[in-house]
């Protein structure tokens, strides 16, 4: 309108030209406004406030519990009140309450969005990974990642483990370092209270979280307690990755995993794949980071034990058996991510897997199966009894002698175990799956099992699997009122 009054004769062709009423053209011409400057703000309400009277209450309520809900507050209301309030007026009391808190009411926190250095910082943190359901050959697979984060590109790698530990951080520390082929000035972590928890002592873990940064020249940071935003660009990338993760998953087609080996390569093969768009950003952060030192730093935990008098050591609040020999003897335990390793005399001696979790056993029947044989009467009523069946089979075996000969069961079982030690537990289980299988003998016994280990080659494999040939012939008895077309 005002670009057709410059132009045509008279306001009454510009008002036509434009489609509107010549005197509504000259008012807006004349306060030089656009309609929608004139409207006016409506500051009054088209109705009575039902909550009126009783807001002060209401105020009263939610200044002593902020955190108070509108629908429990008018719930609330309505017990107070009988009858006065009817359930769609729930709404009113909503947007009332939301203008409160917005005009009155507390102080929201304050998140500050950080500017980000290249090469300056890096995140990490533990997060549980059950939750997506990934299986290992049909088992559930409960386990943790360590995840790392680089905070400017947001390049990210993770390590799998078990539990939230300082063995778990430092593999998983020194696998991201190592992989990204430098190192960030800093590293910022929550307080990391279950790891300390883990541990035990507060004191070991900062000596050697210390260590390990300052083996680096990383300076270590950590978030308060109570406040887990300001790691925030770690919890954000869990939440990312997490379904990144549950997507993948879902294009595979299947959670089922033939092996951790096969889990991790999948994990590495995503995180690849979600690092390809970061390329740029890295490269600036490389081209700042330090240096790697010339060899990783040694992640285990060491610990001098003593072997008790039944073989056991106690390692990190689980019990492991090693060999009887060294019964009171102090041996040095290394503490790894996934296995432990017995030293004596600067000489590895053993090397077992970690056991997950508190208050476990592992007890191999190898250590004590000498001393076993000569005090069978420690076998019934042995703590750890059930650790001295390695497979169904050896169990079966003892039932069967149980059974038949309950006098010698045990010794005449001892006496397979300790075959199992000389000749092999493979071999043994293989003898004793033929053994059962035929049912030659009422029992197994030592005897027999050792006889049958000398032909062990005529055993036919668990693999081999032998099929009847069809009777084609039975197939005319379902249908005897057919003839054979010819």
């Amino acid at each position: 309108m005002k670009k057709l009054s410059n132009n045509e004769k008279n306001q009454e062709i510009a008002a036509a030209k434009a489609g509107m009423d010549p005197k509504t053209a000259r008012k807006y011409l004349a306060l030089n406004r656009l309609p929608s400057e004139l409207k006016r703000e409506r500051h009054w309400r088209t109705r009575d406030d039902p909550f009126a009277e009783v807001w002060e209450e209401v105020r009263k309520q939610i200044k002593e519990s902020p955190g108070l809900e509108a629908k429990t507050l008018f719930e609330w209301l309505q017990r107070e009140y009988p009858g006065r309030f009817s359930d769609g007026q729930l709404r009113t009391l909503q947007r009332r309450l939301k203008t409160w808190r917005a005009l009155e009411g507390p102080a929201q926190e304050v998140y500050f969005s950080q500017q980000h250095e290249p090469g300056k910082l890096c995140a990490s943190d533990f997060t549980h990974m059950t939750e997506l359901g990934t299986t290992i050959q049909g088992q559930t697979f409960g386990h943790l990642v360590y995840h790392f984060v680089l905070t400017y590109s947001n390049w990210e790698t993770a390590t799998i483990c078990y539990s939230e530990s300082l063995e778990s951080l430092s593999e998983g520390w020194q696998n991201a370092v190592w992989e990204l082929g430098a190192v960030p000035a800093g590293h910022r972590t929550d307080s990391l209270s279950s790891a300390v928890n883990n541990m035990g002592n507060l004191e070991e873990f900062n000596r050697r979280y210390a260590a390990l940064m300052r083996y680096y020249g990383v300076k270590p940071e950590h978030t308060q307690a109570a406040s887990p935003n300001e790691n925030g660009d770690c919890e954000q990338s869990h939440y990312r990755f997490k379904k990144a993760v549950d997507q993948a998953l879902l294009l595979r087609g299947s959670r089922d995993f033939a092996n951790v080996e096969e889990y991790g390569r999948f994990l590495k093969a995503l995180m690849a794949q979600r690092n390809a768009g970061r390329k740029r950003r890295l490269a600036e952060e490389l081209a700042v980071m330090r240096e790697l030192p010339a060899r990783r730093m040694e992640t285990a935990k060491r610990e001098q034990v003593r072997v008790d008098a039944g073989s056991l050591i106690h390692v990190d609040r689980n019990a492991y058996s090693v060999n009887s020999r060294l019964i009171g003897e102090k041996v040095e335990a290394r503490v790894y991510l996934e296995h432990i390793e017995v030293w004596y005399g600067q000489k590895k001696v053993e090397q077992m897997a970690r056991l997950r979790g508190r208050a476990k056993h592992r007890v191999d029947y190898r250590h004590i199966i000498e001393w076993l044989v000569r005090k069978p009467g420690a076998f019934e009523n042995y703590r750890y009894k059930e650790e001295l069946f390695p497979t169904s089979r050896f169990r079966m075996a003892y039932d069967g002698l149980v059974e038949t000969a309950p006098s010698h069961a045990v010794k005449e079982y001892l006496k397979i175990l300790k075959l199992a030690a000389e000749e092999g537990e493979s071999a043994v289980d293989d003898t004793l799956r033929e053994l059962l299988e035929r049912k030659t003998a009422p029992a197994v016994t030592a005897e027999i099992v050792g006889e049958a280990l000398q032909r062990l080659d005529g055993i036919a494999p668990v693999t081999e699997v032998e099929v009847a040939a069809v009777d084609l012939a039975s197939f005319d008895q379902l249908c005897p009122s057919m003839e054979v077309m010819a």
